[in-house]
Order: structure tokens, then C-alpha cells, then sequence
């Protein structure tokens, strides 16, 4: 056997990563069923390579029985005391049975078994390096396209964005450059696989982390987020410390920072919203931009009646329902919203009360 064959196992440990021992392995099974497969032999063999020489040597494990049945199995106890004088009856014993010309055989029949174990080997380094980026986000480029996923290149893998994972207004091109959202990593009997999204509210999470220093520094804390994606979010921060502005922190001088995730996500709509443990304030933050006049909270059921003024209904409820519908998703509380006059028909509101709208939303906003 070459030596070079060692030489390139030694170039594979430092070029892949792949552990020596897992390729030695590897080679030594590949020897072991050429031998098989190419001397008829259904014997129990123990392939024997020396490393420095860069030869191997094929040796048959054999019991030491009286009568021999089967020549590939046993041996005679006579034949045994010949090698050595202490073997006894039931011994096993190994006899080198090396052809002359094992070597080319095996060399040229390891090939494929040796090949296939390495391209194993890689896809569980592949893997081992992807499976802690689960929900995180990675930066990749479009490859292909078909009617069912975008294939992204993420450096050492071909991750699938399927269509439901897609932004409906979003259109993706080949060669263009994507942040996307690792939901799952797989690893399959075709290798790993990779799932990605561009939807998912994580990433809106992540990339809030990424641009935000006093999120990732844990000074801020991300407490929910509700998404639409491609058309409006909504997420709701908060700071232990009420020296910190944490809407503030978000949005960034002049909306800096909340204007690159924007830009990200192509021109999503974002709230960054104050979280609260009261749910009148929290309830009331999370329709923003909508002012609020009152919120009647049933903690049983976790519902809120949210009245509103007239003019703001609209708002408050938003487009389709959409603002009122993230509002539920944001703070897990139900809300029906209702105008002051009709709150005021079912007796909800009287005129005496203060109808002020309460809310801080002229500090939220609407990002775009």
C-alpha cells in the first residue's frame, strides 16, 4: 500500500477536519470487504496496516479445533502447534493470508468505500458546524430557484427557503445576497439539510439584536413580536433600568437603526412599542399609532374592551384588521375596540368621564 495513501488521509484531517481515526477506520473496512468480495472469502479477517512502512497485511481468525469442517474457519491443533506450541483445542488464532497482489486489488476496490466514508465524515462536520445556528440569522446568496424553494448558498451548504417561508412581497433573484432566518437543521440520509426563513417574526427578533447594541448587551430586552411579514410588525421592548429610553434605543437618532431593519426586510412597517405588566398600558401602547381613550380589562377571559375616539377608529383597527390583529398577537391579550359613541351607547362611557386619550403612542410610532 502507498504511503501516499497516507500522506492524503493526512491532507484530508487538515483540509476537511475530519478525524484521522474515522478515515483509518474507514480504510480498514475498505480493505476488508475487498478481500472478500475478490478471494470468495467469508472468513473472519483482520486487516493489519502499518502506518511508517505503508503496507498492510490480511490475517484470518481461525479456531483450533480436532477435525477441520471448515477450512476458512478452523484450523488443526496439530497446524496450531506448529505456529505455536501452547495453542489448545478452542484457541483462536490469526494466520496471515496476504495475496501478492492484494494491494492493487484493495487499493483500487477501497476507493469507492473510502470516498463514501469521507463524503460521510464531511457531511457530519457540515452539520455539527450548522446545527448551533439554529434560529439565528446567516447571510447567503440565491443559487437557484424552483416552484417550490429558493436554494441559498450559506457558505458550506445549500439551505431550502420554501415558498410558505418566502416574503409575499419579496421577489428573489439569483446571485442576490439574503439574510434569512435558520428555522431547522436536519441532518438526513442525503446529508444535512437546512431550512430557512424569510417570514418567521425571529428574524425580525435577530436582526433588532444585531443592529441594537443595548438589546444585545441584554440592557434591553425584547419581550414579544408579532409579523406580517412583508407588510407590517410589530415588537415590544423593555428596560429594567427606567433611566433607558427602550423604544428609543430601538428606533435610534432620527429612526437610524429601525430604518435599517426596514430596509431589510424591504420597506415592512414596524411598531416599536413599550411593554408593560399593566395590560391597560400595554394593551393600550400595542395599538399604536392609535390613541387610546379607556381599557376594560376582563381577566378571566384575558380580553379587552379598547375604546377609542371616533376619528381613530379606523386606526386602531387598521387595515383589514391588521393593527388590531397584531395587537392580539403582540400581547396575547383579545381586544374588541370600539368608538367612544358606541361605548357610550352601551354604557360603557359616560359623558362625565375624562376622555382624554391616555396613551403614550405620540412616542411609539410607525416605522417605514
Amino acid at each position: 500500500m502507498s504511503s501516499q495513501l497516507f500522506e492524503a488521509i493526512d491532507f484530508l484531517e487538515k483540509d476537511k477536519g475530519i478525524d484521522k481515526d474515522i478515515l483509518m477506520e474507514a480504510l480498514e473496512a475498505a480493505l476488508i470487504s475487498a478481500y472478500k468480495k475478490n478471494f470468495k472469502s467469508a472468513t473472519n479477517v483482520r486487516v493489519d496496516i502499518d502506518e511508517q512502512s505503508g503496507t498492510m497485511r490480511v490475517f484470518s481468525r481461525k479456531t483450533v479445533v480436532e477435525e477441520i469442517e471448515d477450512a476458512q474457519e478452523e484450523i488443526s491443533l496439530d497446524q496450531a502447534n506448529e505456529i505455536d506450541p501452547n495453542y489448545e483445542l478452542e484457541d483462536v488464532i490469526e494466520v496471515e493470508v496476504t495475496p501478492k497482489d492484494f494491494g492493487r486489488i484493495a487499493a483500487q476496490a477501497a476507493k469507492q468505500v473510502v470516498t463514501q466514508r469521507v463524503r460521510e465524515a464531511e457531511r457530519g462536520v457540515i452539520f455539527s458546524e450548522y446545527a448551533d445556528r439554529e434560529e439565528d440569522v446567516m447571510t447567503g446568496i440565491i443559487q437557484r430557484k424552483d416552484p417550490r424553494f429558493v436554494y441559498v448558498n450559506l457558505g458550506k451548504i445549500e439551505a431550502k427557503l420554501a415558498e410558505a417561508e418566502q416574503m409575499p412581497t419579496e421577489e428573489y433573484y439569483v446571485h442576490d445576497r439574503l439574510k434569512v432566518f435558520v428555522t431547522k437543521v436536519e441532518n438526513t440520509s442525503k446529508g444535512p439539510q437546512i431550512y430557512i426563513s424569510r417570514s418567521h417574526p425571529g428574524l425580525l427578533k435577530r436582526l433588532f439584536e444585531m443592529e441594537v447594541p443595548e438589546i444585545y448587551d441584554g440592557i434591553v430586552d425584547i419581550k414579544s413580536v408579532a409579523r406580517e411579514a412583508g407588510d407590517r410588525s410589530k415588537i415590544s421592548v423593555h428596560a429594567d433600568d427606567p433611566e433607558i429610553d427602550a423604544v428609543g434605543s430601538c428606533v435610534g437618532q432620527k429612526g437610524q437603526r429601525v430604518q435599517v431593519i426596514v430596509n431589510e426586510l424591504k420597506g415592512e412597517k414596524i411598531d416599536v412599542v413599550e411593554w408593560s405588566e399593566d395590560p391597560i398600558v400595554y394593551v393600550s401602547n400595542a395599538l399604536s399609532p392609535s390613541k387610546v381613550v379607556e381599557v376594560l380589562v376582563n381577566e378571566e377571559d384575558k380580553a379587552t374592551t379598547v375604546i377609542v375616539p371616533d376619528y381613530q377608529l379606523s386606526l386602531a383597527i387598521g387595515k383589514r384588521g391588521q393593527n388590531a390583529r397584531l395587537a392580539a398577537k403582540l400581547t396575547g391579550w383579545k381586544i374588541d375596540i370600539k368608538s367612544e359613541s358606541e361605548a357610550r351607547e352601551e354604557g360603557l362611557l359616560t359623558d362625565d368621564e375624562d376622555t382624554d386619550a391616555y396613551s403614550d403612542n405620540d412616542e411609539e410610532g410607525l416605522f417605514e
